[in-house]
């Protein structure tokens, strides 16, 4: 008897679109109806198996005589014939659910297994919290689905998620994979029942019940995991069959959900960062060797970030104390990886050892990239990249860490004003994605493009900003941190204010944020740009003057307590809150502490939208997308709104989606 080979074959990731699935569906058909074969493998092109299903298929109401990988699995779990998954490379979302009703699951070393439709906003709809739990057990299925998360082919055997590991396919694939299996009887998962992994039958409503508690609010983002527990809970309780049909019904519900609509903007965003408008062609550097200037928490933060990505670097620090400090946070950084399991002593100890601390400039002379990461004052830069200009080969390129100031004066001092480039990282560098590029009037294609590839690999979601005060990111947080301190001063205390924004959905509410970073740099900032200035009073000056700092100091907008929390727990202070009477007093600011949750959030979101569309007009920012990806992964802005552009798209308050949709079409009549 013959294998048939079916090669998931759709670049650049294998999606199965609607269209390539009804491709696929034939060929299934026509194995089936071929009397010679009796074993199916499917396989994967261009060095992976699939990424799942084509994302644009969603965005538009579906043909119903359409095939979808629905369709395909039904196919193979009608099917006389026994099926195997060959799994090379990744393996995501419906390629997994193929898998899935598959008989046998073959993966090579490299592989990774997921289904990550949670992050889109949507539960997997091709049968995957159905089978799935059968093949796991529920918890472990439930883990993997509510967070999206990977599995390594070597973890996902020991789940029992795939039936063997082999170093890889070689050029005989269906000779690799038929001798790693076991038999050739037909073993569906969908005639199994849902494992307990050791639990009596009527734990299903507890598991259930923490399974719904390990989801956030449904209003808070959480939507699409509520309905994801839901679909797995028929999976205990409803015929195979029907179980599918609920999943189904729920899968819809979600892809029309304003959750699932504004998380896959953000993912068509994230994919258009890189394509910049009427720049030239250019090629990219390779980064091979880096530099860092400053030893402080942000340059140590740096100098990890290249180290993790397999960089060398050199930090330049003159102080001996500090030196030590970068050091100890740097190895104290790796061995809390190492405890968690992330990293093994080994590559801990060769990352450490990829970063040499010195305070001689000379040893940057052949770095490939060289970031000042120092204090946030004009002069002390240009007095840094004075030296490096002079040091640092020709073909080099200089970056400023600076989160707001003039990257051209910075450049001017050089004589490579083309190899200039912001690169501000967003603290703490070595965990936050975000990187702002800031290009110079004199910034060159090939150094944008060096950058760019640079972001990709040290991980982060590198977005393009003109030169402009505070550049995307910090010149709209001062005008939402304008907005929160007027709230404030008309009487709103700042726990509530912080409370509706995080009941809106960020991380942490605006002054909790002002405190962790410092309300010293807002000072510093205000003494340098008084436009820029956060309210109307001199709320910030007393603070200061008071050395309520914020976290740093025990005491800001609230008060710490070392032995809550770690200190880091904000409580309130009804001190702040009396000592922004006083101020609002003299100033002569009426006083309404009944303001609403819904117009706190509304008068700060606008603030941010009203910035972001300032920033699009003056074309500091090139797109909406890239604003509302800078401040989801800079700022904390909740995903599932979308950003604040697309917020103040879908709210209706100022639509500059449709806006820009307009000046396209200008463009191409």
């Amino acid at each position: 008897m013959a294998i048939k080979v079916i090669t998931l074959n759709n670049p650049p990731v294998n999606a199965l679109s609607f269209a390539y699935s009804a491709k696929l569906l034939e060929e299934v058909q026509a194995a089936e109806s071929d009397p010679a074969v009796d074993t199916v493998v499917f396989t994967g092109a261009n060095g992976l198996f699939s990424a799942g299903a084509d994302v644009n298929d969603f965005a538009t109401e579906p043909d119903p005589d359409a095939k979808n990988v629905r369709h395909v699995i039904a196919a193979v779990e009608r099917g006389k014939k026994v099926y195997i998954a060959a799994i090379d490379g990744n393996c995501m979302g419906g390629g997994l659910e193929l898998s899935l009703a598959c008989d046998y699951r073959v993966a090579t070393e490299r592989s990774k297994l997921g289904l990550p439709e949670i992050k889109l906003g949507l539960l997997p709809g091709a049968g995957g919290t159905q089978r799935l739990p059968r093949l796991v057990g529920a918890q472990d299925a439930l883990q993997m689905m509510l967070k999206g998360e990977t599995v390594k082919a070597p973890d996902a055997l020991k789940k029992g998620l795939i039936d063997a590991v082999v170093p890889s396919f070689g050029d005989d694939i269906a000779k690799s994979v038929m001798s790693a299996v076991t038999g050739d009887a037909k073993r569906r998962v969908s005639a199994k029942k849902v494992s307990l992994q050791g639990l009596p039958a009527n734990a299903v409503p507890f598991v259930i019940a923490q399974a719904h508690k390990m989801c956030p609010p449904e209003e808070n983002g959480g939507f699409a995991a509520h309905k994801l527990v839901d679909a797995v809970q028929a999976a205990f309780e409803l015929p195979f069959e029907r179980g599918l049909a609920r999943e189904a019904r729920l899968f819809e519900e979600l892809v029309r959900s304003q959750p699932s609509l504004a998380l896959r903007h953000i993912f068509f965003a994230e994919r258009e960062l890189s394509k910049i408008p009427n720049l030239p062609p250019a090629q990219a550097s390779d980064v091979k060797k880096a530099g860092v200037v400053g030893g402080g928490t942000m340059g140590a933060g740096i100098a990890i970030t290249f180290a993790n990505a397999g960089i060398p670097v050199t930090v330049i620090e003159p102080n001996a104390e500090q030196i030590e400090k970068a050091r100890q946070m740097v190895f104290g950084m790796f061995m809390y990886q190492v405890q968690k399991g992330r990293l093994t002593q080994e590559e801990a100890w060769k990352r450490g050892q990829s970063i040499v601390f010195t305070d001689d400039y000379s040893e940057l002379a052949d770095a490939d990239v060289v970031i000042e990461a120092v204090f946030e004052n004009m002069d002390v830069k240009k007095e840094v990249f004075k030296k490096l200009d002079a040091i640092v080969k020709p073909e080099g390129i200089l970056a400023s860490n600076t989160s707001t100031l003039d990257i051209d004066e910075m450049a001017a001092v050089t004589k490579r004003p083309e190899k200039f480039v912001g690169l501000h990282f967003f603290a703490p560098a070595n965990i936050m994605k975000l990187l702002e590029i800031v290009h110079g009037k004199d910034t060159s294609p090939e150094t944008l493009a060096t950058s760019f590839k640079l972001g990709k690999a040290l991980r982060k979601v590198a977005v393009l900003s003109g030169n402009a005060f505070g550049f995307i990111g910090n010149r709209m947080l001062f005008d939402y941190a304008r907005e929160a301190v007027g709230l404030a001063e008309e009487g709103v205390p700042p726990y509530r204010i912080d409370a509706a924004m995080k009941n809106f959905g960020f991380a942490m509410g605006p002054f909790a944020m002002f405190d962790l970073s410092g309300i010293d740099v807002f000072w510093h900032i205000q003494q340098a740009r008084p436009d820029m200035g956060a309210g109307r009073t001199k709320i910030v000056d007393r603070l200061y003057e008071q050395k309520r700092l914020g976290q740093k100091t025990g005491k800001g907008f609230y008060k710490y307590d070392p032995s809550v929390g770690k200190g880091r727990e904000a409580i309130r202070d009804e001190d702040v809150e009396a000592l922004f009477r006083e101020v609002a007093a003299e100033a002569g600011i009426a006083q309404h502490a009944d303001v609403a949750d819904e117009e706190i959030v509304r008068r700060l979101t606008h603030a941010l939208i009203d910035a972001g569309a300032d920033l699009l007009e003056k074309k500091v920012a090139l797109r909406p997308g890239d604003i509302d990806i800078v401040y989801i992964f800079g700022y904390g802005f909740p995903p599932h709104h979308g950003g604040p552009m697309w917020y103040g798209h879908e709210t209706g308050y100022k639509d500059v989606y449709s806006n820009q949709a307009k000046e396209k079409e200008l463009v191409h009549a």
